[in-house]
């Protein structure tokens, strides 16, 4: 499973690169557009795999893509912890470049950072890690939009220090998410997706207000 999701990752990556390569546009903020208007068409296209799919095997599947721990088993974690080493190393390595890219792609490139080659070697980075630990958990959402931003408070700008400290709170903050989950409806599992979306949904209305 983490080997087809890899490959459906790779593919939406490549879609997304394809995408924006058509509108003749290759900037961060247009690549995040690509990537939501690719999200709406692969989503529309796994419902429609839902609706004609076998339906004693729809309630899985919906629980699945509303995220959760409840399939993984510790047998399971091999592929899973292999994938966040290696690519940790991949993002710690280019945490100085990535400092430049944040500034923009003309600063970057003016700093000597290969812009392309990079935004693409995270992308596919991003689709392997993404991939694989959404075979084992499915998709929970909002806590890689979160926490980034609660860790640039905490530690500044500098992603040598952001990187680490936002993989440490993701994983307090979905062990705390996950105690939630199983406790409020006991003794049935509320998705864990469901939990963070809420969570994710408040904080972002606290991050515009705060914005204004």
């Amino acid at each position: 499973m983490p080997l087809f999701a890899f490959g459906g990752a790779m593919a939406a990556t490549g879609l997304v690169i394809l995408t924006a390569r058509f509108a003749q546009t290759t900037g961060a903020a247009h690549l995040v557009l690509a990537g939501v208007a690719t999200a709406f068409v692969v989503g529309s296209l796994g419902n429609v795999l839902i609706i004609v799919a076998d339906p004693r095997a729809v309630a899985s599947v919906v629980f699945w893509m509303l995220g959760g721990f409840g399939f993984a088993q510790w047998g399971n974690l091999g592929v899973p912890a292999a994938a966040l080493l290696g690519c940790g190393l991949v993002f710690m390595a280019n945490a100085r470049q990535l400092n430049g890219l944040a500034m923009g792609d003309e600063t970057a490139t003016t700093l000597g950072i290969p812009v392309g080659t990079l935004r693409t070697l995270l992308l596919v980075t991003s689709a392997l890690l993404t991939g694989v630990m959404v075979a084992v958990s499915g998709m929970i959402g909002f806590v890689g939009l979160m926490m980034p931003h609660i860790a640039r408070l905490m530690v500044g700008g500098d992603n040598r220090l952001v990187l680490p400290a936002a993989a440490i709170l993701g994983a307090l903050f979905l062990v705390v998410a996950d105690i939630a989950a199983r406790t409020l409806a006991a003794p049935n599992d509320i998705p864990i997706g469901v939990v963070t979306g809420l969570v994710g949904g408040l904080f972002f209305v606290w991050l515009l207000r705060r914005a204004r």
